[in-house]
């Protein structure tokens, strides 16, 4: 099951290589003025979105074209979230990659971080597109390492239930049980990678 699972990643990885959007340049400086509605949730440790319950993810360091198609996706209805949704409809396209190179550049480098033999059997599949160390082989995949365990059963749940729809994504958490969601969480979760991200000071 594991093998085959693995080479439909490999497949699919080469499907979205070739398909995937351009690299975000947005300008960091614009994006840290713009980015002050974010820090009501997201610069704050631990804070849990209400319902369901879970922390709001870490995106300091997060992959900067990643972060613009995800804001995308809120801004555009294909990611439902209300909160997110409000915040995203009056960004433009430069907004959010200017927001996005913002964030992006908050996070210190990923480093590769130790998990049980078990952890990495089941992790054999997010390999392909996530790495070993949970920093993504593309651009537009976003970093798994250091975020928090519920946000990534939350997403993975989504995933696998239809409420998040993603063409790579959608195949990978299919048959995936509840205990290889929490097995993944709690892997990628231990790594060290994304911060949550201090209120800038003003200038």
């Amino acid at each position: 099951m594991m093998k085959s699972a693995a080479r439909l990643a490999i497949v699919l990885l080469a499907s979205a290589v070739g398909a995937q959007t351009a690299i975000a340049e947005g300008n960091a400086d614009r994006g840290k003025a713009i980015a002050y509605s974010c820090f009501g949730c997201h610069a704050i440790e631990g804070y849990r979105n209400a319902y369901p319950s879970y922390r709001v993810p870490k995106l300091g360091g997060q992959m900067a074209a990643y972060l613009v198609v995800a804001l995308r996706g809120y801004r555009d209805g294909t990611r439902t979230h209300g909160t997110m949704h409000a915040q995203a409809q009056s960004l433009s396209d430069q907004d959010i990659e200017d927001v996005s190179a913002y964030l992006a550049a908050l996070g210190p480098e990923t480093l590769e971080g130790s998990a049980s033999a078990e952890s990495l059997d089941r992790a054999a599949t997010c390999v392909a597109c996530h790495g070993q160390n949970g920093i993504g082989v593309s651009p537009v995949w976003p970093t798994l390492a250091g975020q928090h365990e519920s946000y990534l059963e939350h997403a993975l749940n989504q995933y696998r239930n239809g409420e998040r729809t993603d063409a790579v994504m959608t195949q990978m958490a299919a048959p995936l049980t509840d205990e290889d969601v929490r097995v993944l969480a709690a892997y990628y979760a231990s790594l060290e990678g994304l911060e949550t991200y201090d209120v800038p000071e003003t200038d």
